[in-house]
C-alpha cells in the first residue's frame, strides 16, 4: 500500500466521522497485491445528532430554534436549560461542547447572552472547534474556512429570523479542505501539543 492509497483512506475516515460522508460508504478489502479494491455499497445516511444548550439569556431562542432544526432533518439533543431561571452559561457549553468533542453529537450550538464566553469554554475540550457567528457571512465563514462543529449565538445581539438564518447556513454549508485543511490541521496540531 503506497502514501496515495494510505491518504485516501485516512481522509474517508475524517470525513465518515466527522459526518461528511455521503450516502455511499466505501469497504475497503485488503488485496495481496499493491493495488486496492474497492467495494462500494449504498447504505440509509443515519440521522444526524446537533445538541443544543443555553443558558437563561439563551432559554427563548434555543426553544425557538430547536423544531427548525427538527424540520431540517437533525436529531436533536437539548442540554438545557429548562426556564430563564439564572444559570451560569459554561455548564452549558461544557455540555453540548462535551457532545461534540465524544462523538455523541456531530454539531452543536450554544446560545447565551453574548456567545463570546460560551465560545471560550466550547474551545478548550478536545476536538473542537467552536466559532461564534452573528451575521450570515460569519456562519458560512466559520464552516468554510475553519470547520467549525460547534456554533455560538449571543441571543442578546440579534433576532430569531437572523438567528434562524445564521443556524440553517452554518449546518448546510460544507468544508471548503483545500488550503484551509492545511490551516485547520495546523490548528489540530497546536491541540495536541498542548493536551500533553
Amino acid at each position: 500500500m503506497n502514501d496515495r492509497e494510505i491518504e485516501e483512506i485516512v481522509r474517508r475516515v475524517v470525513a465518515q466521522s466527522m459526518g461528511l460522508a455521503s450516502q455511499t460508504q466505501t469497504a475497503v478489502t485488503p488485496q495481496p497485491t499493491s493495488s486496492l479494491a474497492v467495494k462500494t455499497e449504498t447504505t440509509a445516511a443515519p440521522k444526524k445528532v446537533v445538541a443544543i444548550g443555553a443558558d437563561h439569556g439563551g432559554f427563548e431562542l434555543k426553544e425557538l430554534l430547536k423544531p427548525d432544526l427538527a424540520s431540517l432533518g437533525f436529531d436533536v439533543i437539548d442540554a438545557g436549560t429548562d426556564n430563564k431561571e439564572a444559570v451560569d452559561y459554561p455548564d452549558f457549553a461544557l455540555a453540548v461542547a462535551s457532545m461534540v468533542s465524544t462523538g455523541k453529537a456531530w454539531r452543536g450550538i450554544i446560545i447565551d447572552g453574548a456567545g463570546i464566553g460560551s465560545c471560550i469554554v466550547a474551545n478548550k475540550l478536545p476536538g473542537v472547534r467552536a466559532g461564534l457567528a452573528y451575521d450570515i457571512s460569519s456562519a458560512s465563514n466559520g464552516r468554510e474556512h475553519n470547520d467549525a462543529n460547534v456554533l455560538t449565538l449571543g441571543a442578546g445581539l440579534i433576532g430569531v429570523n437572523l438567528a434562524k438564518q445564521i443556524v440553517k447556513t452554518w449546518l448546510t454549508t460544507e468544508f471548503g479542505g483545500g488550503r484551509h485543511a492545511k490551516r485547520v490541521n495546523k490548528i489540530v496540531a497546536i491541540e495536541k501539543q498542548y493536551l500533553k
